[in-house]
């Protein structure tokens, strides 16, 4: 009987680390600071494609069509979600 206790006990802290760790990727997935990675991220890779496909005058100016565009997208997406998931529930 003991041991199906310790046994028990040992499951429900796998369960609660497991939860832990569910949660922090939850935070993360709607962090403002992976957003804002993502977004800086994706401006460097722009200015780099830029600079060697053309020869625009400002291509700082010009990377940051796609990064905004990225950054409304994934903004709009929380909103999406959340009208999808009060009709799915």
């Amino acid at each position: 009987m003991e041991k199906e206790i310790e046994n028990l006990k040992k499951e429900i802290e796998e369960i609660k680390e497991r939860n832990r760790k569910v949660e922090l990727d939850k935070k993360w997935e709607t962090s403002t600071l992976r957003k804002v990675c993502i977004a800086v991220l994706t401006y460097i890779v722009v200015i780099i494609y830029t600079i060697l496909i053309s020869k625009i005058s400002n291509v700082f100016l010009t990377s940051l069509v796609p990064v905004i565009g990225f950054t409304l997208s994934t903004l709009s997406l929380k909103v999406i979600r959340n009208l999808w998931e009060k009709k799915n529930v």
